[in-house]
């Protein structure tokens, strides 16, 4: 049996999530990973362990960093809702994207409203023709052509899910009511006064931090194939290469925000505790309200589930995210996930780098969220 370095600790009573955690490793499960659960603002579970590299040279470290793609979806969520409340209810999610972004009320797109837009309901879940892969990689340049595309479906008729447009579109958003850029407003505004360790658009000298990833041997299971998944998933693209520097630097709020377990599991908790971070209000209540109301419920056009979104958040009609159908949750590509239940005032998150082929709802991620309700 390989030994994997542990660390961290749990709090009387939460033992079995430790127990849960090793036993992932010891079945060969896990390369290298981290979970952390905070209740009414005590950690009561930190824990890592493994490697943070391929070949198993370099531990798993407290402050290891580790992309965790969708899972930044409902992180950048909240600095939208923080930017709208911003306007003093000038800009909410009734607006029109195109009475802010003038470039995007063309071919049948005038009337998606904010909230339609960030609950997957825009019909850009990506391009069915061809466009240079590399420019996902100039956000700025990705947004305007985004802009320009007509949509898939009629907006606002049907859902379906946006992997990695959606960043993009919530981005430029964000930077034409700020004038500043999403990741600027979560570093400045929510992360750096906290203390918490997330970027969206990580500086180079945080590179050395970053867990290797491990990419899943199999692709995802689709369902039955439409031009919805093949222009979101499946055109050669679909996506830009990942591995770069400088897709860690650029930011792209759908999809490359790098963290910690812990520093997740603290942005999360804003959705446990009202839009609340420890004892600072990042988002207003009645614009978290609104920000957390159900969008869209329904068949997903793109994932093969029913799917319930708020504005940037998943809603846990599924139960995939422990047994509160309140909880706000989001899954990332590879199995990192998170979650904010409201009536538990509960947060967990998990991230880990070796990834699966499964979209949402990974048995490692699954069996701890269960083991940590059994212990509340």
């Amino acid at each position: 049996m390989i030994e994997h370095p542990m660390g961290g600790h749990v709090e009387p009573g939460f033992e079995p999530v430790r127990t849960v955690f090793e036993e992932t490793f010891a079945a060969g499960e896990e390369l290298g990973a981290g979970f952390c659960a905070i209740v009414n603002g005590q950690i009561v579970v930190d824990l890592w362990g493994g490697w943070a590299d391929r070949a198993q040279t370099t531990p798993w470290r407290a402050d290891t960093l580790v992309p965790v793609f969708s899972t930044t979806k409902a992180i950048a969520a909240l600095v939208v809702a923080r930017v709208l409340a911003g306007t003093g209810g000038e800009i909410g999610y009734g607006t029109s994207v195109a009475s802010v972004w003038p470039e995007f009320a063309v071919a049948g797109k005038d009337q998606v409203t904010i909230g339609e837009m960030l609950s997957h309901q825009a019909g850009l879940p990506g391009f069915k023709a061809p466009i240079d892969p590399d420019l996902w990689l100039d956000p700025p340049a990705l947004a305007a052509r985004l802009a320009e595309e007509a949509p898939i479906w009629t907006p606002g008729t049907m859902h379906g899910y946006h992997p990695l447009s959606w960043g993009y579109l919530a981005g430029e958003l964000v930077q034409r009511i700020a004038g500043q850029s999403l990741g600027t407003v979560l570093r400045d505004e929510v992360c750096a006064p906290a203390g918490v360790d997330f970027q969206i658009g990580l500086p180079e000298a945080d590179h050395g931090r970053v867990a290797e990833m491990e990419r899943p041997k199999a692709l995802p299971a689709l369902g039955p194939m439409n031009d919805y998944k093949r222009a979101a998933f499946l055109t050669k693209w679909a996506a830009p290469n990942r591995g770069g520097a400088i897709w860690k630097e650029i930011e792209i709020p759908s999809a490359n925000g790098h963290g910690t377990a812990k520093a997740v599991a603290q942005l999360y908790g804003i959705y446990a505790h009202g839009g609340r971070l420890a004892d600072r209000e990042v988002v207003p209540e009645p614009v978290f309200a609104e920000a957390t109301a159900s969008q869209t419920v329904g068949e997903d056009l793109v994932l093969p589930y029913v799917t319930e979104f708020a504005a940037g958040v998943m809603r846990n009609n599924l139960g995939l995210y422990g047994p509160n159908p309140k909880t706000l949750a989001h899954s990332g590509w590879g199995g990192s996930m998170a979650l904010g239940d409201p009536d538990l005032g509960l947060s967990a998150a998990y991230v880990m780098n070796r990834q699966s082929n499964v979209l949402q709802g990974d048995p490692r991620a699954r069996r701890l969220v269960d083991a940590l309700y059994d212990c509340t």
